[in-house]
């Protein structure tokens, strides 16, 4: 586990006030529009630590962009909409069993997977 130093817990603070999902650049001028003097580099690297230990959650955009949140706890999977981002946790015990299953049957042991369901919300869908 890395040091908890102020730059990481005001990364960590920042995206615990953030709703749904940022980039690192979005989380940086987030910082600095509040004073923060911290670092680009500085906050990529925050996010990779706190999504490796699994305090936040890390996806990436359609088009490739590394997103975060924070996380809430245990193993889940999202329903993201493309167009205004809102993000919905959902359990899919169907995938779990279906990824162990295919894991097996090719001899893996220690599967994991990731989900994300990229997507209109309800709101997007509506005809304007």
């Amino acid at each position: 586990m890395k040091r908890n130093t102020w730059q990481r817990e005001a990364v960590r603070e920042a995206l615990t006030s953030t709703e749904g999902f940022i980039s690192a650049q979005g989380l940086h001028l987030s910082l600095h529009e509040t004073g923060s003097p911290i670092g680009l580099a500085t906050v990529y690297r925050a996010l990779a630590d706190l999504a490796a230990e699994g305090d936040a959650d890390s996806l990436q955009s359609p088009d490739g962009e590394s997103l975060y949140r924070a996380c809430t706890t245990g193993h889940h999977h999202h329903l993201i909409c493309r167009n205004c981002g809102l993000t919905v946790e959902i359990e899919a015990d169907a995938v779990e069993q279906w990824a162990q299953a295919a894991a097996a049957s090719h001899g893996f042991t220690q599967a994991q997977h990731v989900v994300d369901v990229f997507g209109l919300c309800a709101n997007c869908s509506r005809p304007a």
